[in-house]
């Protein structure tokens, strides 16, 4: 008797809930009444919690200490330890699955799952590819449902084939994006042509430059895959934004990165950070004001860029599978963030369950954040970069591209330093995913991409004047490659 702990004993210990205690003793956990409550014994009861098993599931593997109770940051939880199947997750999802499928998505399903062979995967890899093949329906069916009745089935064959290629598309990024499948691409990289900075980028006012760009990053909304990020490089300048007057004295500086931040906004997206492009020292002495050293005269020069993050987050409530079972046995939690369901498993023979007996708690933005990648080699970001991003000031020189002799060696009048597509497509992506930049310039998001083993994807529209310095371009960065396995070309 005097070897024997109270309920409330053992839940201390054990930092386990009485639910989980009285679930035990449900099954056959043995125990001792003395009066009106029950005594148990410790090493019993962890015993029990480290072999506890269902007859609903296949039979699983002998089951020691170690397996069964893991011990997390001081706390112990249990973990189930079986064998599944996709035969199992089919039978044990069905009502949910008829619930949310048509007997064809079903059907395809199975079909889709009977293509994999079992043979050297486990648990957690068996239930990925279910998840996997179950969210690409659910993608699938979205699409039909938002109806893009501009869609061009030649531009998408050509931007999903050949994914060793860089994809250079002539023509117009609004058309573009218009013509592209819904949230195909996942993730966004650019520097937008400047408000009348260049001869090939002229508008009347910026009312007018700001409403052409709200029409591209409204249709990049739809295109932008769901909880996937647009990285968008712009500075405040200095210049006549034409809403008063054409003269000289209208000169000002226009804030475009709050103009830019209110548009995103507006359009669905989540503005995230502000990172803030340190450029360096300035060359200009403007700023000396001719020796005038007295209030009123002086002013800073302009040495600085932003560089915005944006998140989408559309709010999608169609179930999704548990990341550790792989049952739709799921409650809508809340949202973790605005946009964002959160879900958490009701399964009570899920894998891994908290002291508290409550399921895990995922979202499918968690899921591709943790789960949907192998924390592998080729994904994971270098010491340097991190060191080099880790304040939201960060310092590097734009591009150098008037050589000694006062010749352009880039063919064009404002490249993007590689500095901001590397930082991005790191931070942001998965090898072999697709990353777009609508205004590609000297393509260097696309080769960044491509380096990287992403699917880079340009759109430029001055086809005559930078066709040939962008392929010069390529042929320098990939020298040694064939020139017909660096890109393809489309045009709108």
């Amino acid at each position: 008797m005097n070897n024997l702990l109270k309920e409330k004993e053992v839940c201390s210990i054990l930092n386990i809930s009485r639910t989980t205690l009285w679930r035990l003793k449900k099954i056959g956990l043995p125990s001792l009444k003395v009066r009106d409550s029950y005594r148990y014994d410790l090493a019993v009861v962890k015993n029990w919690m480290t072999s506890e098993q269902t007859r609903i599931y296949m039979p699983s593997k002998t089951l020691t200490n170690e397996d069964g109770l893991k011990n997390l940051n001081g706390t112990e939880r249990i973990q189930n330890t079986y064998l599944i199947s996709f035969e199992y997750l089919i039978q044990h999802n069905i009502k949910h699955l008829e619930k949310i499928f048509s007997k064809r998505n079903i059907e395809d399903l199975k079909n889709r799952l009977n293509t994999y062979s079992l043979d050297g995967l486990n648990n957690q890899h068996i239930v990925r590819i279910f998840s996997q093949e179950y969210l690409k329906i659910v993608r699938e069916n979205y699409l039909l449902s938002s109806n893009n009745q501009e869609l061009d089935l030649k531009l998408n064959n050509f931007i999903n084939k050949e994914k060793n290629k860089i994809k250079v598309v002539w023509g117009d990024s609004y058309n573009f994006l218009k013509k592209l499948e819904s949230e195909s691409i996942q993730l966004m990289v650019t520097s937008p042509p400047y408000y009348n900075a260049r001869d090939y980028s002229q508008w009347d006012n910026i009312e007018k430059y700001l409403n052409d760009m709200r029409k591209i990053i409204k249709e990049s909304y739809r295109v932008l895959d769901n909880h996937r990020i647009w990285v968008f490089n712009v500075g405040d300048i200095f210049d006549n934004d034409n809403m008063v007057t054409n003269s000289v004295w209208g000169k000002k500086r226009i804030p475009l990165g709050a103009y830019f931040i209110r548009i995103f906004e507006e359009e669905g997206f989540e503005f995230v950070d502000d990172i803030i492009w340190d450029k360096g020292e300035v060359e200009s002495k403007r700023h000396m004001n001719n020796g005038i050293n007295y209030p009123l005269y002086q002013y800073p020069l302009n040495c600085y860029e932003h560089i915005l993050i944006f998140h989408k987050h559309r709010l999608d409530k169609v179930k999704i599978p548990c990341p550790i079972c792989g049952s739709l046995n799921v409650n809508g939690n809340t949202q973790s963030e605005i946009g964002v369901q959160s879900w958490e498993c009701k399964n009570n023979k899920c894998f891994l369950r908290s002291p508290n007996n409550r399921g895990k708690r995922f979202s499918l933005r968690t899921n591709t954040m943790q789960y949907y990648h192998n924390n592998d080699a080729e994904n994971l970001i270098e010491k340097s970069i991190l060191k080099k991003w880790r304040r939201d000031i960060v310092e590097f020189p734009p591009v150098i591209k008037i050589n000694h002799k006062g010749e352009n060696t880039l063919g064009h009048t404002a490249p993007f330093p590689n500095d901001i597509p590397l930082m991005a497509i790191k931070y942001f992506s998965y090898v072999g995913e697709k990353i777009l930049d609508p205004f590609a310039g000297s393509f260097t998001t696309p080769i960044v991409a491509k380096k990287f083993n992403r699917i880079g994807i340009g759109v430029e529209i001055n086809k005559d004047l930078f066709r040939n310095s962008i392929l010069r371009n390529f042929k320098s960065n990939f020298s040694n490659q064939l020139e017909n396995s660096i890109y393809s070309e489309f045009d709108l």
